[in-house]
C-alpha cells in the first residue's frame, strides 16, 4: 500500500520528463523579473496530472507546471486555466502563489508551463493532520473550512473571471463530460458501477444550481500551510477549477469523511472525537454558517457525483498508465483504486435512493 507521504518532497527530474535546461533559462531571463540563475531543476514527486518541478537558484525558489508530453485526453491538464485562476485570485489576496509567466510556446521545452513562486510551508498528506498534536487538529481543519468558503464568497465578475465557465447546469455538464472521458478510454477498462452510475446521476440532478469560482480538488494536500500556525498560504492544484455549483467543491472536500484513509487521506474508518477532529455534520455546520446557508439537504447526491468523478479521473490515470504518459511514480497503483471508488460512490447513489 502506498503512503501519501512518499509523495512529498523532490527527486532528480524523470527521463521521460527531461527538457532542455538551457532553453527554460532563457525564458526565465526574459519573462521573470528579477531572475538570476544558475538554474537546478528537481521533480516532485507528487503531480498525478501535470509533472511539476522545483526550480532553484541562489536567490530563491520557483516552481514551474507543466503540461505533460505524449497523447492528451480533450480538455486536460489546463496548465493555462490553473495560471490565470491563480493570477486573479492573487487579486483577491486569496492565498495562491504570485504568478511570473505563462509560456504557450511548445518550442521552450516541449509543453505549455508556468511558473510561480516557491511557497515554504507545511503539507499535510491526510485529513486527519496526524502530524500535529490532537488540541491544534480542529484550528488545522477550520483553516481548512474557512479558505473554501471564503473562495466561494469571492465574486467571479470583481477579479475578470466571469466568462471562466459556463453559467448554470454544471452538474449536468460534469457527468456528460465524466461519462464520455470513462467511455471514450478504451485501454483502462469499465467497471459494473461505473456503468450504473451513468445512468443514475442524470436522473437526480440538483433542480437549481448557485454559480461560485471552484477549485475542483479541495483537499488538505493541495494546500500549503504556514510552518508553525494553522494558517493556509496557499492553494495549489486549480487545473479542475471553474465556474459551477459550490456545492459541488464542499461535497468533495467533506468526501473526507467518508474515504478510506490510503484515498485522499480520507478518514472514514477514525475515531474523530478521539482524535480532536469535527465530526461531518459539524465541519458543514461551519461552512454553511460562513455562507449563510440553513443547511445542504442534497448533500448525498453531491457526495455521490464527486467519488464518481473522482473514480473517472482514477480511470483516467490508469489510461495515462497504459498508453505510457503517466507523470507520477505512483499512478498506477492509483489507477488500481478506481475500482474501489467506482463501488464507494455506487453505495453513496444508493444512499440517496
Amino acid at each position: 500500500m502506498t503512503n501519501r507521504h512518499d509523495f512529498a518532497g523532490t527527486v532528480p527530474v524523470r527521463a521521460h520528463h527531461q527538457f532542455d535546461q538551457a532553453a527554460l533559462e532563457r525564458w526565465m531571463e526574459e519573462n521573470v523579473a528579477g531572475y538570476a540563475g544558475p538554474l537546478t531543476i528537481d521533480q516532485f514527486k507528487g503531480g498525478q496530472s501535470n509533472p511539476t518541478y522545483r526550480l532553484s537558484t541562489p536567490g530563491r525558489s520557483y516552481v514551474l507546471r507543466r503540461k505533460p508530453s505524449g497523447a492528451l485526453l480533450k480538455g486536460g491538464h489546463a496548465v493555462e486555466r490553473e495560471a490565470r485562476v491563480m493570477a486573479a485570485l492573487g487579486q483577491a489576496d486569496f492565498p495562491v502563489p504570485y504568478i511570473h509567466g505563462l509560456c504557450t510556446d511548445d518550442s521552450v521545452i516541449g509543453s505549455w508551463f508556468f511558473v510561480m513562486d516557491m511557497i515554504e510551508g507545511r503539507t499535510f498528506w491526510d485529513a486527519s493532520f496526524s502530524d500535529v498534536s490532537r488540541h491544534d487538529r480542529a484550528a488545522y481543519m477550520d483553516a481548512m473550512n474557512a479558505t473554501l468558503a471564503r473562495l466561494h464568497m469571492i465574486d467571479a465578475a470583481s477579479i475578470d473571471l466571469s466568462d471562466f465557465g459556463k453559467h448554470g447546469r454544471y452538474v449536468a455538464r460534469q457527468v456528460a463530460r465524466w461519462s464520455d472521458q470513462y467511455i471514450s478510454d478504451d485501454l483502462a477498462g469499465r467497471h459494473p458501477s461505473m456503468d450504473l452510475l451513468i445512468n443514475w446521476l442524470p436522473r437526480h440532478l440538483p433542480a437549481a444550481e448557485e454559480v461560485a469560482i471552484l477549485h475542483g480538488d479541495f483537499r488538505a494536500d493541495n494546500m500549503i500551510f504556514h510552518p508553525s500556525e494553522p494558517r493556509v498560504l496557499a492553494v495549489l492544484d486549480w487545473e479542475l477549477s471553474t465556474l459551477g455549483d459550490p456545492l459541488v467543491d464542499l461535497a468533495y472536500h467533506v468526501m473526507m469523511f467518508r474515504m478510506p484513509s490510503d484515498i485522499l487521506g480520507g478518514i472514514a474508518s477514525l475515531d474523530s472525537a478521539a482524535l480532536g477532529l469535527p465530526d461531518e455534520a459539524a465541519y458543514v455546520d461551519a461552512y454553511c454558517r460562513r455562507t449563510g446557508r440553513d443547511g445542504i439537504p442534497n448533500l448525498d447526491f453531491y457526495i455521490a457525483f464527486n467519488m464518481f468523478r473522482f473514480a473517472a479521473i482514477l480511470h483516467g490515470i490508469k489510461g495515462r498508465v497504459a498508453r505510457g504518459t503517466a507523470s507520477n511514480a505512483d499512478a498506477h497503483a492509483m489507477g488500481e483504486r478506481f475500482a474501489r471508488v467506482a463501488e464507494l460512490a455506487w453505495a453513496q447513489a444508493k444512499r440517496v435512493g
